[in-house]
């Protein structure tokens, strides 16, 4: 047993790289647990047995302990006077105690078929807690290994040296395949010391997998002169990125696209194609909002709720499916990113909510100021003024070659602010025909006028409502945005 012990120590130093003394106790406390179960079985020694391991002779040593009294009580503890002069000497006293060898030939095969069990199961409880010390420190760091098998859809990594790592499959990015023996690369999320299952839990869908990638492959986020503020993910579909840099010489999005866009590149290899828009960060919300959209680009934007982190985005026509993204994507990785509610508005659902305020000023006989109109500047309300025109009305009736040269605009800036103020002119008519037919239904004429722009916005309400805020779903759909595919156009997507 002893020989088969000891070769069990060495094989489990080398294979596991796990320290020799550790070994030699967890050996001790499973022979002793042996040696107790065997010795007690014929009620000699009860629970006084100890083992040593001699390392001159590297083989274990197993005793009971006794202690010298005048009258023996109990044998498997004590000892008579007598008998203990006569195994030590006469110098032994009353109270002492001694160390009485067992003959190891009493241990029997299911003695030492226990010890080795127990051995095992310490040695194996001694590696997890050196697993656990080791890697627990590296929680959010990446990993290299080597795909081993798969265990009902979760992945198995081989990290050298004995040791694995699980990727379960919801911590997988959607899309991808792999192949026994290739290469991965993942980030650490979870180490645990539970006896069962895989102690290293890593991810290819966390956000810090990209985080690390983009340390990897630009040194000015490792030397910390750019610095990544938020990153959030689909995984395998899309993902934002917002960084900023320390120094004012240094461009952070470009230091991140790199020459020709080789940096992120690389990344979008590692990610399987995975599309990456960086953001230049900024500490107003509205600045890091219009940004966090991209590529769409964006009109204006307001704070409607700033203890609420509410803002309403606006943008063209043209681009508002571009914003929202395909069944919301780009709405809703932006309102991940920034952490503000992003509600997205049409431009012409404002223009049109405008016009129709001011055609019932018109219509209760209010004159609106040419300074009210978008796209009117108070210097050339000033010039208007100068030639008669100082409300909308009138500008309505004026020509376009004679607000080119009031103005001294291009022609296409001249229709543009006479459709303006030709549509608040028309919508007064309304509004003025639904009050002389008896103002039927509150206003036929404005429900006509209002049905285009309601259309448009329960489109962008839809959208909203299940995309925007921190707490958005990330599989929510909206109706009616299935925008192109906007990930290779325009700002920084790369």
């Amino acid at each position: 047993m002893t020989s088969s012990i000891g070769q069990s120590i060495e094989v489990l130093c080398n294979e596991q790289g796990i320290d020799r003394d550790l070994v030699i106790e967890a050996m001790k406390e499973a022979v002793k647990a042996a040696a107790r179960k065997q010795f007690k079985a014929h009620d000699k020694f009860g629970d006084s047995i100890q083992v040593e391991w001699n390392n001159e002779e590297s083989q274990i040593e197993i005793a009971v302990q006794k202690t010298v009294v005048e009258e023996v009580e109990n044998p498997s503890a004590e000892l008579s006077l007598a008998e203990a002069q006569e195994l030590a000497g006469d110098e032994i006293e009353v109270g002492d105690a001694l160390l009485i060898p067992l003959p190891q030939e009493e241990m029997g095969r299911i003695a030492a078929q226990t010890a080795k069990q127990i051995l095992v199961q310490k040695v194996r409880e001694a590696i997890r807690e050196k697993v656990y010390d080791e890697y627990v420190d590296r929680i959010g760091t990446l990993i290299n290994g080597v795909v081993k098998r798969f265990e009902r859809g979760d992945l198995i990594m081989d990290l050298g040296n004995n040791l694995e790592a699980i990727i379960e499959r919801k911590e997988l990015s959607r899309g991808e395949s792999w192949n026994q023996g290739e290469r991965i690369r993942a980030v650490i999320i979870e180490v645990s010391k539970e006896p069962r299952g895989q102690q290293i839990r890593a991810s290819r869908a966390s956000a810090e997998l990209l985080k690390k990638l983009f340390e990897m492959e630009v040194p000015e986020i490792y030397d910390e002169t750019v610095v990544i503020k938020s990153a959030v993910r689909e995984p395998g579909d899309r993902a934002k990125i917002a960084v900023t840099s320390n120094e004012k010489d240094v461009d952070p999005v470009g230091a991140c696209v790199g020459m020709k866009g080789s940096r992120v590149q690389n990344i979008i290899k590692e990610l399987r194609g995975e599309k990456i828009d960086i953001i230049e960060w900024s500490d107003e919300p509205s600045v890091f909002a219009a940004n966090a959209l991209s590529p769409a680009k964006v009109s204006q934007v307001r704070i409607t709720d700033i203890n609420e982190r509410k803002m309403d985005v606006i943008v063209g026509e043209d681009q508002l499916s571009l914003a929202i993204g395909k069944k919301g994507q780009n709405v809703r990785l932006a309102a991940r990113l920034v952490g503000w509610d992003i509600k997205i508005v049409s431009e012409d659902v404002i223009k049109k909510a405008v016009a129709l305020e001011m055609g019932r000023m018109m219509a209760s006989g209010e004159a609106v100021p040419v300074s009210a109109l978008e796209g009117v500047n108070s210097g050339q309300a000033e010039l208007l003024a100068e030639n008669g025109i100082t409300d909308v009305e009138t500008l309505a009736s004026t020509s376009v070659d004679d607000l080119v040269e009031f103005l001294d605009i291009s022609l296409d800036e001249a229709e543009a602010i006479l459709a303006s103020a030709k549509q608040i002119v028309d919508a007064r008519n309304q509004e003025v025909e639904g009050m002389t037919e008896g103002g039927a239904a509150e206003g036929e004429a404005e429900t006509e006028a209002l049905e285009e722009a309601e259309a448009s916005e329960g489109v962008v309400e839809e959208v909203a409502a299940e995309t925007v805020g921190t707490e958005a779903s990330s599989d929510g759909e909206a109706v009616g945005s299935e925008g192109p595919d906007e990930a290779a156009e325009g700002g920084n997507a790369a």
